[in-house]
Formats: structure tokens, C-alpha cells, sequence
């Protein structure tokens, strides 16, 4: 990621999150996703990625969440793997280095049950998402699990010969954990 956009992204955050955002511990937080090549799982997860969270579980519709992710940070196990899908026809990291997420309205389905409505960005192709996410407080540590189904077609994510869903499912399962503390 430049320095130069993440610098602007994260003074936006900052301007746009309420003062009792949370710090993310990002060593116990991940994203992960289980794409399905030749209907054979395949495992992976992005090591670098900037999530800002502002939860108010007495008023969800206030809370927002932010979250950028370093798409040539992906780990698939294979260093040819990661090679190939930072190449133009998947995540053409030189040209889109980032996927972004921006939540629009939270609302509580259940207990410590939530839903997360925004915007994915990815290739620069902007999609409206669902992610459904439980939450789990210890003291001033808070635990936000979920997850989401991606349709990587939708993004352009593996195009010409790799548009075939026979080789490569189109759907992928996107799961997350942030853990934050100073939490209120």
C-alpha cells in the first residue's frame, strides 16, 4: 500500500469515526476466505489490513466500521498462488491495491447479533454487502465475528479463462475477527 493513500485514509478515519472508536489488536484480529478451485477448498487469509470500529451496542445505527485491506498482502499457502492472483485478470494489484469496506447502518438481529450494511470496493467496482457478526465482550475487549459470501464475478476477480465457474466457484466465503480493546 502507498504511504501516501494510506496517510489520507487514515486522517479521513479519523475525521469520519466517532472519538470512542476502538483499537483493533491486530496480532488476534484476521480475514480469511475458502475459495473452491476444481470443487477442492482452498484456504487463505490477507496478512495486512487497517479496520477502524466504532460499535454502540445501546445504539447500533451509530456505529461505523471502516476497513481497508492490502489485496498483494494475500496468503494462500503457495508463493505461486499469491503471485498469480495479484496478477491483472484477479485482484491486478498494481493498478488496485486495496479493497475497501464502509459500513452504512448497523442493526441488531438477535442477541449480540448484528448486521453490517455498506459498500465493498474491489478492483474499483463497488458492491453492496450484508455481513452478518456476532459480538462477545470481556471487560474492554471486544470480539466482532462474521462473515459474508462474495461473489468474485461481481468484482472481476478472475477473468477470461478464469471466468469458468467449473475451475474456480464463484462464490467465495469471506470470514473476519477483529479484536478491539479500550472499549467503553
Amino acid at each position: 500500500m502507498r504511504s501516501t493513500s494510506l496517510f489520507r485514509f487514515l486522517t479521513l478515519v479519523a475525521i469520519t469515526l466517532p472519538a470512542s472508536a476502538a483499537n483493533v489488536d491486530y496480532a488476534k484480529s484476521e480475514i480469511t476466505f475458502i475459495s473452491r478451485q476444481m470443487n477442492v477448498p482452498v484456504q487463505g487469509r490477507f496478512k495486512k489490513f487497517n479496520a477502524q470500529i466504532a460499535f454502540d451496542a445501546k445504539k447500533p445505527t451509530a456505529s461505523k466500521a471502516k476497513i481497508e485491506v492490502d489485496l498483494g498482502s494475500v496468503d494462500t499457502g503457495s508463493a505461486d498462488a499469491d503471485a498469480e492472483v495479484g496478477k491483472k485478470a484477479w485482484f491486478n494489484t498494481s493498478v488496485f491495491p486495496s479493497a475497501k469496506f464502509s459500513s452504512g447502518a448497523v442493526a441488531q438481529t438477535g442477541p449480540d447479533k448484528y448486521e453490517a450494511r455498506g459498500k465493498l470496493s474491489i478492483k474499483g467496482i463497488g458492491q453492496d454487502i450484508v455481513a452478518p457478526f456476532t459480538v462477545k465482550r470481556a471487560g474492554d475487549v471486544v470480539t466482532y465475528d462474521g462473515g459474508f459470501t462474495l461473489k468474485r464475478l461481481q468484482f472481476k476477480i478472475g477473468e477470461g479463462a478464469w471466468s469458468d465457474t467449473e475451475t474456480v466457484a464463484d462464490e467465495v466465503q469471506v470470514k473476519f475477527r477483529f479484536v478491539t480493546t479500550g472499549n467503553k
